[in-house]
């Protein structure tokens, strides 16, 4: 053996799975379970509110009552003097200790914020911005202490949609800025083309979605001014970013800020942002020099985290008599709340939302308008997709349409249009890169296979003919994952886009991996802990990974952007190769045999063709203890650190769904009965993992499709404050859920593996809204604005009852 063969093999342009040498089962593409689900299960879990710190204090807000009102007084007298409070703090009182923020992207020329404060000092900008902030010796004092405050208002007029925003004659939310325009992007990708068989016009309506974690946000706070010290244990997905913000904001170094996160309950991207509530947390706990506490309650969730999606859309497509796409027109107005969330902006959502369109397909022509307008409501964020799912329904739904105006299976005209890297080039309509082939073919050969497409159809029409709406549908996706530095450290805002690695062999045998991924229950420990098992060919439980604490973790982003395993992971098979040059090192000098001669096996390092080896353990305990015995190559240091930093733009996974429904026409109830997803995410190290990831996408887009909308009034009132109002999908609505993979690695890395946490949501209610579209396609209706409820399939039915069996199909 050459000494090459202790490293790992990096996957070249076109290759497929990597061979490895003969030994025990790889621990790759096994589905092993979660050993930290067993934990969560028996209820020994820790999440945030389980944290018990000695003398912390518990904090509740008031917030505003309307969506727009000037603060004419604010008498917090009786609040002060109610049993258990230590203090009512108001803006004035934080000004000292915590300075306003503004969310800058200087990438996005178009961009525009303006300065943000905790609490609000004149003017409340929507329903549910925190006013003042009490401080007691309980949660029950605190928050009967909110009661007594007394804030006189003077309200105003409120903007509740972007539409108003945009009118001519609308209010200026910001008078600063001139206008209500937070963005705007264009896209003139524009193509001379034959003239269209099928010129279609169709306008859709996606409502204000929220992430509805398990477990709501949180923070504990404690500064020590002894030592200039800010400790925050925090319920978040970004540890990193979070302790840069509290630095800054709290005019402290990073290295006196330090974050721990306990387990954490889910975060979709809610747990991302900056949000007004925290950082009055923190600057209390500095003020007061005494923990501080405070855990969201759902109602205060609805109202506070951040939205998302809120899009309106105006779309056009064209199409040849043969299927071919000739071009998609595109006019996009979306809500951005009342500020630009800081540090990320709410710009991210219009622009995925418009760069993604007709993006797996060869569509010659692309004309698209975004334009992102303040309002009087909570900020429009980064939730699971993150725009994505837009671009794909605008897409999806049309080509259905298309494809049953020019009577085409909806597969057929798919297939049709699928991009090739030779003909199309590299760059899809919308100006993304995909970095090489997408799959949609052979993902697409998988999802028909599994479904069985030609007997679903039969059974649709047989259904048909006694009476029964049955429908099928279907929706072609990419995922954009894994952003580089120059997403957000191009624009000067400090969010990593590279993770750490630091692992540590033990005096025992067993290894310490310390991460800077995060984790939120994806399951990312154990595929990171396959990747150094099957390295050292060890057991599973012979690694602990430590991740979640700014003071030992190796610098890096955390959890968003479907970027966990495919850079922290990595980061990890860098260090393990670094690692393992090390071990072997010691090893030789050990055994008194060449480098070249040694490899690794059923952990130990044994020589090629011999029966001589040392295990781990002992190397283990040379290396920690005696260190002599390594001669004059000695010490060998047990640990090593490695950083990664994704060299694309982006990594761009893709697969396709397929959804089966059947709707009741007289109730206008939809039953779910089959749903289907085969994604291309590259290497896939746990399929057990991949495929919950990718079944929980799928129940979140059924939300979007059926269930999920913050609903507001004319006035801009939020009406859906409870889950009695706000539905989310339940397990006795949810189909089975098949899933396939196609495996397509990726040239240049160690792993080959691309991002898989938010594929399936960005395709999931395409894929469903088209289902019910084929089911109501003999009625004459078409139904466009989400989510598509009873009332709304009744409306559309008994719209198209009032017209003629020749007229078009009604678009709602």
């Amino acid at each position: 053996m050459n000494s090459n063969s202790i490293k790992l093999p990096v996957i070249q342009s076109g290759q497929g799975p990597v061979s490895r040498p003969q030994r025990r089962r790889s621990l790759i593409g096994q589905p092993l379970p979660r050993p930290k689900a067993r934990q969560l299960v028996s209820g020994r879990g820790r999440y945030l509110d389980d944290l018990q710190i000695a003398g912390a204090l518990a904090a509740a807000f008031l917030r505003s009552p309307h969506p727009h009102a000037r603060l004419l007084a604010l008498d917090t007298t009786a609040a002060r003097n109610s049993p258990g409070v230590v203090a009512v703090l108001t803006a004035d009182d934080l000004e000292p200790v915590l300075k306003p923020w503004i969310a800058r992207m200087p990438t996005l020329a178009a961009h525009r914020s303006v300065e943000q404060s905790a609490l609000v000092k004149e003017r409340a900008l929507w329903q549910g911005q925190p006013v003042a902030l009490v401080l007691a010796e309980t949660g029950a004092q605190a928050e009967d202490a909110v009661a007594l405050i007394d804030a006189q208002w003077d309200p105003l007029p409120a903007l509740a949609s972007a539409s108003a925003a945009l009118a001519s004659d609308a209010i200026i939310l910001h008078a600063e800025l001139g206008d209500n325009l937070l963005f705007q992007h264009r896209i003139d990708a524009v193509r001379d083309h034959a003239p269209p068989a099928v010129d279609l016009e169709r306008r859709l309506r996606f409502p204000r979605h929220t992430g509805v974690s398990l477990e709501p946000r949180g923070l504990i706070a404690d500064f020590d001014p002894a030592q200039q010290q800010l400790t925050v244990h925090a319920s978040t997905q970004v540890p990193h970013q979070m302790r840069a913000v509290l630095a800054a904001q709290l005019s402290l170094a990073e290295h006196q800020v330090r974050v721990v996160v306990p387990d954490v309950g889910g975060g979709f991207g809610v747990k991302l942002h900056c949000y007004e509530d925290e950082m009055a947390v923190a600057a209390a706990a500095r003020l007061l020099a005494r923990p501080v506490k405070y855990v969201v309650d759902r109602l205060e969730a609805f109202a506070s985290d951040i939205h998302s999606r809120a899009h309106t859309v105006s779309a056009r497509i064209r199409v040849a008599a043969d299927g071919t796409l000739l071009g998609f027109e595109v006019d996009d107005q979306v809500e951005a709340g009342a500020v630009s969330v800081y540090p990320r902006s709410s710009a991210l959502e219009a622009l995925h939302a418009v760069s993604g369109i007709a993006a797996p397909y060869r569509a010659l022509s692309l004309r698209a308008r975004v334009r992102v307008a303040f309002q009087n409501k909570p900020a429009i964020g980064s939730y699971r997709g993150v725009g994505q799912p837009i671009a794909c329904a605008v897409t999806e739904m049309l080509i259905d349409s298309a494809a049953r105006a020019l009577g085409i299976d909806p597969v057929e005209i798919r297939r049709r249009n699928f991009r090739s890297l030779e003909r199309d080039g590299p760059r899809t309509p919308g100006g993304l890169e995909p970095g090489g082939e997408l799959s949609f073919n052979a993902c697409t050969d998988q999802l028909l296979e599994l479904m069985n497409y030609p007997l679903l159809r039969d059974t649709q029409w047989q259904a048909r003919a006694q009476g029964r709406s049955l429908g099928i549908g279907f929706a072609s996706f990419i995922e954009q994952s894994a952003p580089n530095s120059m997403a957000y450290g191009g624009a000067g805002v400090a969010i990593a886009a590279g993770d750490g690695c630091s692992l540590r062999l033990e005096a025992n045998g067993g290894f310490t991996c310390i991460t800077s991924a995060q984790f939120q229950g994806q399951g990312l420990e154990t595929g990171l802990g396959q990747l150094i098992a099957d390295a050292f060919g060890i057991d599973l439980d012979s690694i602990r990974i430590v991740h979640g604490d700014t003071a030992v973790t190796p610098m890096g982003g955390g959890t968003w952007a479907s970027r966990g395993l495919s850079v922290s992971g990595e980061a990890t098979l860098v260090a393990v190769g670094e690692l393992k040059q090390r071990l072997v090192k010691a090893g030789a000098e050990l055994l008194e045999a060449q480098e070249a001669d040694l490899e690794f096996a059923e952990g130990r390092l044994r020589v090629v063709g011999t029966d001589r080896s040392v295990g781990l353990a002992e190397i283990g305990f040379v290396l920690h203890y005696q260190p002599y015995r390594l001669g004059p190559i000695g010490p060998v240091e047990p640990m090593v650190t490695a950083h990664v930093q994704p060299s694309r733009p982006y990594q761009i996974a893709n697969g396709v769904q397929a959804s089966l429904v059947q709707v009741d026409t007289d109730t206008g109830l939809i039953h779910l009965l089959g749903h289907w997803v085969v994604d291309d995410c590259g290497r896939v190290v746990n399929p057990l993992l991949v495929d919950e990831q990718l079944r929980g996408g799928v129940v979140q887009g059924i939300g979007a499709a059926l269930f999920e909308e913050c609903r507001y009034d004319d006035h801009a009132q939020l009406l859906s404050g409870t889950l009695a109002d706000y539905l989310v999908p339940m397990a006795a609505e949810m189909p089975d859920i098949v899933v396939g993979h196609v495996e397509t690695p990726v040239p240049g890395t160690l792993l080959g593996g691309k991002g898989v946490g938010e594929a399936s949501i960005v395709g999931a209610a395409a894929a469903v809204a088209n289902a019910v579209n084929d089911a109501l396609a003999p009625h004459g209706v078409e139904m466009f604005e989400l989510p598509l409820t009873p009332e709304r399939v009744l409306l559309a039915l008994a719209a198209a009852a009032d017209r003629s069996a020749a007229s078009a199909p009604v678009a709602f």
